[in-house]
């Protein structure tokens, strides 16, 4: 499965964000990475402020250049805002999922938790993380896998159906994909429309 795995704290300090999980790289060095991440910059082009938003997007979501493409190219297709319609192909996706119920801390623990088959979805075993869900789809921790420390860890402390679109049941290790989120509930720091007015170049 082709995913990145380079370095993290390079990425959040290139976007001077904690894009990859709260690192310490970030708080102690707030300034890009390299040489010259010190250094005076010159102005950005458009074009590069839209290439950078669409990394971001990419290793936020953990999606690579050709799956992000063709989900860019099926969003475009559907009705409505395509950058909108972007964002929530990337949120039914089932490793995002697992990580917005609280299952794993990271969509990195989320997407190993789904590939190594601890993922249910309507009581079938799905291993493939850029699954997508449809409304009203179940997703539950596999029986065996309920003891797995990394779950319940993780699970621990978390306040219950944090986002309007997933309802969580902490007894079952089981929630709803209720919804599609609209725009205004994903709270991911994305600029959505330079995406599309990179694609569109």
């Amino acid at each position: 499965m082709a995913r990145y795995r380079g370095p993290k704290a390079k990425i959040s300090r290139k976007f001077g964000e904690p894009i990859e999980g709260q690192s310490k790289a970030l708080q102690k060095k707030n300034y890009p990475p390299g040489q010259h991440g010190r250094g005076r910059r010159k102005k950005q082009s458009e074009y590069a402020i839209q290439l950078a938003e669409k990394q971001k997007a990419k290793y936020i979501y953990g999606v690579l250049e050709r799956q992000f493409a063709k989900m860019f190219n099926i969003a475009s297709r559907k009705q409505g805002i395509t950058g909108e319609n972007l964002l929530q192909l990337l949120e039914a996706r089932l490793d995002n999922t697992v990580y917005r119920m609280g299952i794993s801390p990271t969509r990195r623990g989320a997407r190993q938790l789904v590939s190594h088959k601890h993922i249910l979805v309507n009581g079938e075993l799905v291993n493939i993380p850029s699954y997508s869900l449809k409304p009203g789809d179940i997703v539950s921790v596999r029986e065996r896998s309920k003891s797995l420390e990394a779950i319940s860890s993780s699970l621990a402390g978390q306040p219950s159906n944090r986002y309007s679109w997933i309802e969580w049941d902490n007894t079952s290790l089981s929630g709803k994909f209720v919804s599609i989120p609209v725009r205004e509930d994903i709270p991911e720091n994305i600029k959505e429309q330079l995406i599309v007015e990179l694609y569109s170049k």
